[in-house]
């Protein structure tokens, strides 16, 4: 995919597993068709803001939404929550955890730096396909963006 196409989503899941998942889910649901897929949080901030191998990339396409992973190699979830909240350019953006953890003070971190949503990654295949399938049904089709 060219760096400079539109993106709907930028998933940041370093688990290949549950990227494969939720990949799977949203195309299965027929959601959207330009998904970028980056494995940490420092190849999540790298591509919002053009740096790294996506240097020249056009920064004022951002993503229409991102699912990120709290638990992230190289920048965590929550620096690159804070990083994206912090810039004019992308604080907009909506943002929805997805994460396996159920930490109390994660997700009250999560939305004190300003994460639209905070879901638990369900276990099982059926639930999570269920829950992909809800989130970018109501965050791509529903939401009205600003």
């Amino acid at each position: 995919m060219d760096i400079n196409t539109a993106v709907d989503i930028l998933l940041v899941e370093d688990n290949p597993n549950d990227a494969e998942l939720t990949l799977r889910a949203l195309k299965k649901n027929k959601l959207t068709n330009t998904i970028i897929h980056v494995h940490d949080g420092e190849e999540a901030l790298d591509y919002l803001f053009a740096k790294g191998k996506f240097t020249g990339r056009n920064i004022s396409a951002s993503p229409r939404l991102m699912l990120l992973d709290l638990k992230l190699p190289k920048v965590d979830g929550l620096e690159v929550l804070k990083a994206v909240k912090a810039d004019p350019r992308t604080a907009m953006m909506p943002i929805v955890i997805l994460t396996t953890s159920r930490e109390e003070s994660d997700m009250m971190r999560s939305y004190s730096t300003g994460a639209n949503s905070y879901i638990v990654k369900p276990v099982d295949f059926t639930k999570f396909i269920d829950s992909v399938k809800e989130i970018g049904f109501y965050w791509l089709l529903l939401n009205e963006a600003p």
